[in-house]
């Protein structure tokens, strides 16, 4: 029997976080009950934070299940053969009420030998950001693990780290290995493999509500780190009803979509596409049917849905792995 095939939203599974606020419900809509929400998992299936469908006929059933239902059509003939029934990506939405910890991710092969999980390369797109908001990518300049840990003994690593100010649309591509921190007062829509392993290297020297400090993990990161100047910014098209290509990697492409108007896609086989409205609102025809999002709204496009049509005045990230 073949599988009906639409358009699926997921239950945001939800992230308090000693940084987070309030903006993911006053911003993005999102059922938040606390003051402290950091992150909004848009779509995962890293153990035990497994999406659940949201709509239409699969609604409860998880992400898991349904790919395993018939994984060529959900995931693509591509994605398949490579990845097998894993989905390969994590979506996420970002409250930064205070700076987050620095930090880094270690690549595959790390990874892989440490915690039997992928590496975490990940991007950035900035959907808000207060006046000053600022965002630690790299080093201003070469460094090595000796200033590294000098910098750690002596509290000065924020001097050797690089800072940006940013604002809306800003896009940052963080290979694994970059040292990093999402500054106070920005929304993020986060694109990342299919891992949560992260090193945390300097916090502030802040505690919690129960007056810890969090555990920091300066050995682990010494040999995931790459201590080279790295040019993490990225700088794109924004052609209206165009897919303008922001990150091409071998990870996950995402392509930014200005859309004013009627724009049609069409299906690809090879791969699942994922839409993150990241500002505006839209409407999506497809098999007679009309489905609307808008900012804050995450879409999973299964490879073997046929074409479809968009129309509204919104800001959408594509995903894709080519």
């Amino acid at each position: 029997m073949k599988m009906k095939l639409y358009p699926l939203q997921f239950e945001p599974i939800l992230k308090d976080r000693i940084w987070g606020g309030t903006k993911l419900k006053t911003y993005l809509n999102k059922p938040i009950t606390s003051e402290i929400t950091g992150e909004s998992w848009e779509i995962s299936t890293v153990e035990n934070d497994v999406s659940i469908i949201a709509n239409g006929i699969y609604k409860g059933q998880s992400l898991n299940e349904f790919i395993d239902s018939n994984p060529a059509a959900v995931l693509g003939t591509k994605v398949h053969s490579q990845f097998g029934n894993q989905f390969p990506l994590l979506f996420k939405f970002l409250d930064a009420r205070e700076d987050l910890s620095i930090q880094v991710h270690p690549n595959d092969e790390l990874a892989k030998s440490r915690h039997n999980s992928f590496g975490k390369t990940e991007m950035w797109y900035v959907m808000q950001a207060d006046t000053d908001a600022n965002l630690i990518v790299g080093f201003r300049n070469k460094s090595s693990k000796e200033a590294y840990l000098e910098s750690l003994k002596s509290n000065t690593i924020l001097e050797i780290l690089d800072t940006f100010k940013v604002q809306k649309g800003d896009v940052f591509f963080l290979e694994t290995g970059t040292v990093h921190a999402i500054g106070a007062g920005t929304v993020i829509a986060e694109i990342q493999q299919t891992s949560d392993i992260t090193y945390r290297i300097y916090d502030f020297n802040r505690k919690d509500a129960q007056g810890n400090e969090r555990e920091l993990h300066v050995d682990l990161a010494l040999d995931a780190i790459n201590y080279d100047v790295v040019d993490s910014k990225k700088d794109y098209l924004q052609k209206e009803n165009s897919a303008n290509n922001v990150v091409d990697c071998k990870y996950f492409t995402t392509n930014f979509i200005p859309l004013k108007g009627t724009m049609n896609f069409e299906a690809n086989e090879a791969t699942f596409r994922v839409y993150m409205c990241v500002e505006g609102s839209f409407e999506l025809y497809y098999n007679d049917e009309t489905f609307e999002y808008k900012t804050g709204d995450t879409i999973l496009i299964p490879a073997q849905m046929q074409d479809f049509e968009v129309s509204g005045k919104a800001s959408v990230l594509e995903i894709y792995i080519s």
